[in-house]
């Protein structure tokens, strides 16, 4: 492996921008002995097979997608310890008395159900209504794993901020927004040196994966999805493999996992957390006492986000999840449907504010 995936994995790990939990596997050639797959002995890949290697993939995707609760009393349990944002909102609203709230949403199983089919994940014509009236009332943002473009020709709103690729692509209001600092359009992509080898190890999941029924692969720009929620769990082993015989042959590559996908994504120091701290200093709220970022969202890779605003103590991350899952979120709502209601009761709140 590579001095560049040491010092970066390394160092990720050391100041918990990454935890291991969080880190599939990294990519590398076989028998690696370096200081930095040390570092990740969950994750080594000199096992004869890789046998152990899979089993732990396997084990992983089955509980970033669970599809009921562990039990009554550990679901009871996690619902005190993270309340409905629904039952809650007075008091969020008295949280953020006197404070700017600035809205983050994820977009797949937040705005929009999660479907089998990734390239028809619509939402709805109430929910896009509702984002519009929202971001007329406070700076919203839209912080996405799928790429960039595809997210916002869902979306379909201008006036909102984009980050996609798990935001290392971030795009300001193209018009419309009347929270937009200046006339100067805003535009991050802090991995674009990956994009060649993201195109090539993308065409090369899709002629892998071929051979495992159900699976589709999405490139993401700045990253790449493989989808498994239509593939049968006898066959998740097998998936497993194909993906581990592309990425073992490039160092500068991670697997992390999410709800029924696998993301392959570059080995640097970006995530949604980094992402929302660079929208917020964009919007000119950095090291501001008085900003009361909500964030929303479903997956492990939003788990960056929450842990940034449980850190500095600003703000609150709200987990949308009907099952219990360990989170850095402050408080969940079950499903799409409620974070619509969520969203349109803040509309609401702020309209009256306002006299609108």
């Amino acid at each position: 492996m590579v001095r560049f995936v040491e010092e970066n994995i390394t160092t990720m790990l050391e100041t918990r921008i990454i935890s291991n939990s969080e880190v599939l596997y990294v990519g590398g050639d076989e028998g690696d002995t370096s200081p930095g797959t040390k570092v990740l002995q969950n994750f080594q890949i000199n096992e004869e097979g890789g046998g152990g290697l899979i089993r732990s993939w396997v084990d992983s995707m089955r509980a970033c997608s669970p599809t009921r609760p562990k039990s009554l009393d550990s679901q009871s349990c996690w619902i005190k310890e993270h309340p409905s944002a629904l039952k809650m909102f007075e008091e969020i609203l008295h949280e953020s008395e006197g404070k700017q709230i600035v809205m983050f949403l994820d977009y797949d199983g937040t705005l929009s159900p999660i479907v089998d089919d990734p390239d028809r994940a619509f939402m709805s014509k109430k929910m896009r209504n509702t984002v519009r009236k929202l971001a007329d009332c406070f700076p919203t943002a839209i912080v996405s794993g799928r790429c960039r473009e595809k997210v916002s020709s869902f979306v379909k709103l201008t006036e909102l901020y984009y980050a996609g690729s798990h935001g290392m692509d971030i795009k300001g209001p193209e018009q419309g927004s009347k929270h937009k600092k200046g006339n100067q359009s805003l535009l991050c992509q802090p991995a674009t040196e990956f994009l060649p080898v993201i195109n090539e190890v993308y065409e090369k999941l899709v002629e892998k994966t071929k051979s495992v029924p159900g699976a589709k692969v999405e490139n993401n720009k700045f990253c790449a999805s493989v989808h498994f929620r239509c593939v049968e769990e006898n066959k998740w082993s097998d998936l497993a493999h194909q993906v581990r015989s592309v990425l073992k042959n490039y160092p500068k590559l991670m697997l992390t996992q999410g709800r029924k996908v696998l993301e392959i994504r570059p080995i640097i120091k970006w995530d949604k957390g980094k992402a929302l701290e660079f929208l917020l200093e964009s919007l000119g709220y950095d090291n501001c006492t008085d900003v009361f970022p909500i964030y929303i969202g479903d997956d492990r890779t939003d788990e960056d986000a929450f842990k940034i605003l449980r850190d500095k103590r600003q703000g609150l991350g709200i987990l949308v999840s009907k099952y219990a899952n360990e989170t850095n979120a402050s408080y969940s709502l079950q499903e799409p449907d409620e974070v619509m209601v969520f969203l349109e009761r803040l509309v609401e709140w702020k309209q009256l504010r306002c006299g609108s």
